[in-house]
């Protein structure tokens, strides 16, 4: 079995990526196991708090055994980054092929003021994927080269992955998956929608001036990835 602990930071299109992989013949997919640890170490007040903690362990390391048991060929854990708190042990990360999912901080940062008025940098992920990365390695996808070139993106992924590419990965069918995280119903509505990735936006990011110092301090984090890019 390959496992595939892909990291991302908010306000990217890691569901969607889960929906490619998820279409896969060979492939099971676990959305955000360490969600719930998450939300029990920090108390934050997302939306559907407790169906979320009610659905997970909130123990890292139970989480992380959990994600030992599939039987498919293939296992793709989507992860976002943020999850990944100092008190969560990194031994487990060597088991596991890690790979990483990025966005320009300046698209982030403005996306993300929409939901929350002042995210942190530990709150994008960037620093915990330079972490994973430098000890462990592995591909680099920007999603803006995903949205461009989906076919030519994801055969460069899995070609570093070790696994074939399928051209399922392309399209799947609109709605809910039963693999989806119970929070799914606050934050999914647009994926539930699609049936392949959206076309690449090109538009210019307005950050609001009291986050273009996050913008700054998140580059370097991210201009480290992005060097090794597909």
């Amino acid at each position: 079995m390959i496992r595939i602990a892909m990291w991302s930071g908010p306000r990217n299109v890691s569901t969607a990526l889960m929906r490619s992989f998820g279409a896969r013949s060979d492939c099971g997919v676990v959305d955000e196991p360490l969600y719930a640890f998450y939300l029990a170490v920090t108390g934050l007040d997302h939306p559907g708090r407790c169906d979320v903690l009610a659905s997970q362990p909130t123990h890292w390391a139970s989480a992380v055994a959990g994600l030992r048991r599939s039987s498919r060929p293939v296992q793709y854990e989507k992860h976002m980054a943020h999850h990944l708190l100092p008190e969560v042990g990194r031994a487990w990360l060597g088991e596991v092929v890690n790979a990483y999912l990025i966005r320009d901080p300046a698209h982030v940062v403005t996306s993300y003021a929409k939901v929350r008025g002042a995210p942190t940098l530990e709150d994008l992920g960037y620093p915990q994927q330079v972490e994973i990365f430098r000890a462990h390695g592995g591909p680099v996808l920007d999603s803006a080269s995903l949205l461009r070139d989906p076919a030519g993106q994801l055969r460069k992924l899995c070609a570093e992955l070790g696994i074939p590419f399928e051209e399922a990965m392309l399209r799947w069918p609109a709605g809910p998956r039963s693999t989806d995280g119970v929070w799914a119903p606050h934050w999914y509505g647009a994926v539930e929608q699609s049936t392949g990735f959206a076309p690449y936006r090109d538009e210019p990011a307005a950050v609001p001036d009291h986050l273009l110092d996050l913008v700054e301090a998140a580059r370097p984090y991210y201009e480290e990835l992005a060097a090794h890019r597909l």
